[in-house]
């Protein structure tokens, strides 16, 4: 049994169609990538799982249990955390606050303030600034950490490298390591291919709302990805 699958995910914005009878699944442990262009459905991809985007019960199932239907609230409590994009921290609180918040669903697990701030070591010499005082990059580790704080089983990263420094990046993308070490399935959602590629062991590739193409990573041929990514 998959960890997480959908099954003929369609989702709406109104009237307006984002995904189209999307099926993907992913495996504990895992971590895959989600690449497209801008507009192809990643975001509302992630949506549809975190339950900002309702859908129907069935199309969602997580450890085996559908989750369509579900709160973000009750999603989080069952072991499911996003880290957005932009990162969204709340202005008006501390860095040290903003984590705490991730960790209101009282999830045992490894992650705890300490165990962040180990991962995360910049961020303790920060904890009591307001998050709009951190640099782009802190406030990306910020985000992963307040993830992190709900103790997640599966963990969707949207657009970790948005805006940021490549040096940051690689910053960033080291730490996933430690993160997977510790059991937690990812999600990762990027536009930048071979960042996305390297950092994970299958891909799917959406294009306008529909899978276009999905495989392992592993020695798969680039020009067919690109091919798939701009629908050529």
């Amino acid at each position: 049994m998959s960890l997480l699958a959908t099954k003929n995910l369609s989702a709406f914005y109104g009237d307006f169609q984002a995904l189209f009878v999307v099926n993907v699944s992913v495996e504990q442990g895992e971590t895959v990538a989600i690449i497209g262009a801008n507009g192809a459905g990643k975001t509302t991809f992630l949506r549809a799982v975190a339950g900002t985007l309702p859908t129907a019960p069935e199309m969602v199932t997580f450890d085996g249990e559908p989750i369509g239907h579900r709160t973000p609230h009750d999603i989080v409590r069952l072991g499911i955390a996003m880290v957005p994009e932009g990162r969204r921290l709340f202005p008006s609180l501390s860095v040290e606050e903003n984590l705490l918040l991730g960790g209101h669903s009282e999830r045992k697990g490894p992650w705890s303030l300490r165990r962040v701030y180990e991962l995360f070591p910049r961020l303790r010499d920060l904890r009591h600034l307001p998050a709009p005082a951190l640099s782009g990059g802190q406030q990306q580790m910020a985000a992963i950490g307040r993830a992190l704080m709900a103790n997640p089983r599966l963990l969707l990263c949207d657009e970790l490298s948005l805006g940021l420094a490549p040096v940051v990046i690689r910053d960033i993308y080291q730490c996933l390591g430690a993160i997977t070490a510790e059991g937690t399935t990812v999600v990762l959602v990027e536009q930048d291919i071979n960042r996305a590629l390297d950092a994970s062991a299958r891909f799917y590739c959406f294009q306008e709302g529909r899978l276009a193409l999905t495989a392992p990573t592993k020695n798969f041929d680039r020009a067919a990805i690109t091919a798939a990514y701009f629908g050529l």
